[in-house]
């Protein structure tokens, strides 16, 4: 099996909705039932925090897999605008993470570019929440990447239509 691992990529404002949330556990169920063992993501708000949390909940089960966290600053630094809920969360994927790297201690101009390019360059399959009308974002610039490598795309925004 060559797609061992995926990455996560996504907007903040994804509609956690039910059908999101049902058909995207399923997406990551099938991926490890199908040979991926690595999960590799960012560390931000939306998209990645909830396919964050997910991984963390199915390792009960999967106990094989693993959450590799990219951060492109220090979780002070990446967390510093954030609410307490946000904040609390992350925490929480931090001690449920398996490993963590980060890019930059400090924030840089190019940190968040560098950690979607590290993404992009460990995962087989990106998995992602991306509306290609926002082709400016962090997200876009790294669903670009992922097209770039010839990677798997997987894009949960059209789930509604499957």
């Amino acid at each position: 099996m060559e797609n061992r691992s995926c990455f996560f990529t996504g907007h903040r404002n994804a509609p956690f909705d039910t059908l999101l949330i049902v058909k995207t556990g399923h997406v990551i169920i099938d991926l490890i039932e199908n040979g991926v063992t690595d999960f590799y993501a960012g560390g931000a708000v939306g998209f990645d925090t909830f396919c964050e949390k997910l991984v963390i909940s199915l390792k009960r089960k999967y106990t094989h897999i693993k959450l590799h966290l990219i951060l492109p600053c220090s979780p002070e630094i990446q967390t510093a605008k954030w609410n307490d809920k946000q904040k609390e969360e992350y925490n929480k994927i931090l001690n449920g993470a398996d490993d963590k790297e980060i890019i930059s201690e400090n924030y840089s101009k190019d940190c968040m570019k560098k950690r979607n390019a590290k993404l992009a360059s460990l995962g087989d399959i990106c998995l992602c929440y991306f509306n290609e009308n926002d082709s400016r974002s962090g997200t876009g610039q790294t669903v670009r990447m992922a097209q770039k490598s010839k990677k798997r795309i997987i894009n949960m925004y059209n789930y509604s239509e499957e």
